[in-house]
């Protein structure tokens, strides 16, 4: 196969549009040939009336009919399949062309304004990290996704997902599948009140109850077979005499009457579990196709081969389990045929069925969560492969983590899709990128810049001068979008990224709330205070904070914004932060001279060319020089 994502999806994209234009004219043949089948019966009912014919004949054409209806029924789910596998064909190569925003899933139910980087980064939203990279099919795979870019991992997690998506990224064909089966229960299956319903409590334990059942049953039993004998006896089939026929229509009128009190006192505890079985059983029963097609793979990275052994309980696989419960909601569904009703008193088919689902949800029920985590984790890491797949020059990062014994030299930065396989030692939060770029950004476009802060030897601070437009906050959501992408586990836009376990903080989008009576530069300050904070309440590994603050304090005076921002930013620096800030203030830039060899000054620059103004957004060292406001006020017909 192909290494060249382009040719491998136009490739199969063909492949499945030829399939389905041979199933559509199949699909039509086959509606032409069930109208002849109407025809022919129609034929056969007219030369029955007429004499010439038996009306058994009609039998052939409603034979022909049925056997018609049900090659037609399966061509029709597959076609409906080869269409979902057109469409993420489609899909993968409008990403490829730059044309997917606003095509996939926004995940703007995810977009908390309170988080600390998710809307300043734009990770939810049209055109967002989450649209781009998101292949799920189902809402567990969405929410595990979301949850990787929301909250960074440590770097064993992220070394075992980074072995996992190099063994996905060729898998074409897997996350094709995954995509086409998981289609059907995007809208149908709710993971948090599915997992909620397996592990709730029993609504229908053993113990009297069961056995007044069991026990009810066989009475039951007897009151049939008591009043079957009785009406043959009334039949002449059976000689009965009048004392046993009596004795047997008074058992049956017994047996009635107590088996019908029974059930209309426990009806309420029987109808609660058959009305929350019908719902689960549904979704599970969406999933399983998802589950079969994960059982059949064998894995050789630990994640992966761990998360395909959860799906498995005391040696059976989940889809085992889902199959018999489908069979007693099969079951379960034919108590409405009328003559399952006419019995209920006597079988109690409702009441030993519903003990039976009880019976299955207290072995199997437990364990739906897990299954369930299983698929919304093979699914985001299908997604990350999927963004491997398609940008193959993009490497996986080194991950450094401080304090920890290992090597203490630096190694030579890492092959595109190689993982790391050992943690490098550093004393000090990191962060050094070579050729790195915005994800968002089309590779034609994008241009590159090399960073460095933290370590021994690199500034803790870059301040970030220039004009407006030149690329300042572009700089910065560059280097957030990418921790957050190394940290999930993907590759990154770069040509090579080597950090510490970083918690990012970013005030860039900061907006003010009118309801909330807040204003812009108090929601601004609120922001530096959680990111403050954050400093102060490492996450679970310890993480040292990555500020990134876009024009800081812009909304006050000249004097305060310089006291405040340099007080913030040595405040942020003596609790271990590593980070950038932009300003348009050149005062601000006196904060890298007031901090010493712990910041730096960097700037952008743009020029006039042919009465325009031109940006390179190339980051250069120092102070900029020279600003362009007056410009593009009189560009947009401002008299200056």
């Amino acid at each position: 196969m192909p290494s060249d994502p382009r040719l491998v999806y136009s490739r199969l994209l063909d492949q499945r549009r030829a399939d389905i234009a041979s199933r559509e004219r199949r699909h039509r043949i086959l509606g032409y040939s069930r109208l002849a089948a109407v025809a022919g019966a129609v034929a056969v009912v007219w030369l029955a009336l007429a004499g010439h014919l038996s009306i058994l004949w009609i039998t052939i054409p409603i034979a022909i009919f049925a056997v018609l209806v049900a090659i037609h029924d399966r061509l029709l789910r597959i076609l409906e399949r080869r269409r979902r596998a057109q469409r993420f064909f489609e899909r993968a190569l409008a990403r490829l062309d730059g044309k997917w925003a606003g095509t996939g899933e926004p995940g703007d139910r995810y977009l908390d304004p309170a988080h600390v980087y998710a809307r300043d980064l734009d990770l939810f939203g049209a055109g967002s990290l989450f649209e781009l990279l998101s292949t799920a099919r189902t809402h567990i795979g969405e929410d595990t996704l979301a949850r990787w870019l929301l909250a960074p991992a440590g770097p064993a997690t992220v070394r075992a997902r980074q072995e996992a998506v190099s063994e996905l990224r060729p898998r074409v064909d897997l996350r094709e599948d995954l995509a086409v089966l998981a289609e059907d229960s995007r809208t149908g299956v709710d993971p948090v009140s599915l997992a909620a319903w397996g592990e709730a409590p029993g609504l229908l334990e053993r113990g009297r109850l069961h056995t007044a059942v069991w026990a009810l049953t066989a009475l039951g039993l007897a009151g049939a077979a008591a009043i079957v004998t009785y009406v043959l006896g009334l039949l002449g089939a059976v000689r009965l005499s009048e004392p046993a026929a009596i004795v047997l229509r008074d058992v049956f009128l017994v047996v009635l009457a107590v088996n019908g009190t029974f059930l209309y006192r426990v009806h309420k505890r029987i109808g609660a579990v058959v009305s929350a079985v019908e719902e689960a059983a549904d979704e599970l029963k969406l999933l399983s196709a998802v589950l079969v097609r994960l059982e059949r793979e064998s894995f050789q990275s630990p994640l992966l081969a761990a998360l395909r052994a959860s799906l498995d309980t005391d040696g059976e696989p989940s889809s085992k389990r889902i199959g018999r419960l489908n069979r007693l909601m099969e079951l379960l569904d034919s108590r409405d045929h009328v003559l399952i009703r006419m019995a209920e008193p006597f079988l109690f088919w409702t009441a030993n069925l519903a003990f039976a689902v009880e019976a299955w949800r207290r072995h199997s029920g437990p364990v739906v969560r897990r299954w369930l985590t299983a698929t919304g984790e093979m699914e985001a890491l299908c997604s990350l492969a999927s963004h491997a797949f398609e940008h193959p020059d993009d490497p996986f990062p080194e991950l450094v983590q401080p304090g920890e014994a290992g090597w203490q030299a630096e190694a030579p930065a890492p092959q595109v899709g190689q993982t790391l396989s050992s943690v490098k030692l550093a004393t000090e939060p990191l962060l050094e990128a070579e050729a790195i770029g915005h994800p968002l950004i089309a590779e034609g476009r994008v241009v590159r810049n090399d960073v460095r802060m933290g370590g021994a030897a690199g500034p803790r601070v870059l301040v970030v001068s220039g004009s407006n437009m030149s690329g300042k906050s572009t700089l910065l959501r560059t280097l957030g979008v990418n921790v957050v992408l190394a940290q999930a586990g993907a590759p990154v836009r770069a040509r090579r990224l080597r950090i510490s376990p970083l918690a990012v903080g970013a005030s860039i989008r900061v907006t003010d709330s009118l309801q909330g009576g807040v204003s812009g530069f108090y929601a601004e300050i609120l922001r530096l205070r959680q990111i403050l904070d954050a400093t102060a309440q490492p996450g679970p590994q310890g993480a040292p904070v990555l500020f990134l603050i876009d024009e800081f304090l812009h909304g006050t005076n000249s004097h305060d914004r310089l006291i405040g921002a340099e007080a913030v930013v040595r405040g942020l620096v003596e609790r271990g932060a590593i980070g950038l800030v932009t300003t348009h203030d050149l005062a601000l830039a006196g904060i890298a001279d007031a901090l010493g060899e712990r910041a730096a000054n960097v700037h952008f620059e743009d020029h006039i060319e042919d009465g325009r103004m031109v940006f390179d957004y190339v980051m250069r060292p120092g102070v900029v020089r020279k600003s362009n406001a007056i410009e593009l006020m009189r560009s947009v017909g401002l008299e200056i």
